[in-house]
């Protein structure tokens, strides 16, 4: 895999933050017990930026906005910002089936119950709050806005799969791959050929984030989609619409 310039993801940058556009299929951060030759986000921005900190994570397949500190006091400024839920952050997701979500809250807590894997336990799970509401329709899938509150890990992919919406190629929580002979008629393969999914992951990029920079000011950051995700809604409008 080829790994992007840093310089070419930013989106957003000042003397206290910076913000890329992640691509899909890189960690936030160094992957435990992987070696220490697997890239990451952190490390990537380490080398532009020699004191940038991460405040937040994205899932390695996940894409989109993603927040780095320059300083210090800027890290403690958005942490803060995190932990009191003052950080807007909108997602997209294509999801398996055409559901009518208007303005719906999913408030179901998680559990974390390691090796990357979470369950929804109304004993023991943390709160977790989702808002989601539906963009636009397909015959066969739905884009859908989706609002965390918190930040709970895996939190979107869960709570959309509680509602029989899981998004689409998320394998954990049930979601199927989009292949283009489901959506297009009269599609063939030829001889010996093995259909790939549209997307190599599941459909899911962070949109859009809002924070504050200063006291006085909140930043809108607005990331486009990546290829992938950008081709997926193309094929939908023509074959699935």
């Amino acid at each position: 895999m080829k790994f992007p310039k840093f310089a070419d993801l930013i989106l957003f940058e000042n003397d206290d933050v910076i913000v890329v556009n992640k691509p899909p299929f890189i960690s936030s951060l160094d992957e435990r017990g992987e070696g220490s030759s697997e890239i990451s986000m952190l490390r990537l921005a380490k080398a532009y930026w020699d004191d940038a900190q991460i405040c937040h994570r994205l899932d390695k397949e996940t894409s989109g906005a993603l927040i780095f500190a320059k300083n210090p006091e800027a890290y403690r400024s958005i942490s803060i910002q995190f932990e009191k839920r003052k950080v807007k952050k909108v997602y997209h997701a294509v999801i398996d089936g055409t559901h009518t979500f208007d303005n719906l809250l999913v408030d179901l807590p998680i559990l974390n119950v390691g090796k990357g894997s979470v369950t929804i336990s109304r004993q023991e799970g943390k709160r977790a709050e989702t808002w989601f509401q539906s963009l636009k329709y397909y015959k066969h899938y739905t884009l859908v806005e989706c609002r965390p509150i918190t930040g709970r890990m895996h939190q979107i992919r869960i709570h959309l799969a509680t509602q029989r919406a899981s998004i689409a190629g998320d394998e954990m929580y049930k979601g199927e791959p989009v292949f283009l002979s489901k959506i297009k008629r009269k599609y063939h393969l030829g001889k010996d050929q093995e259909e790939l999914p549209i997307m190599k992951r599941f459909a899911l990029h962070a949109y859009e984030v809002t924070f504050r920079v200063n006291p006085e000011t909140e930043v809108t950051i607005h990331a486009p989609y990546p290829k992938d995700f950008e081709t997926l809604l193309k094929l939908l409008d023509k074959f699935d619409s």
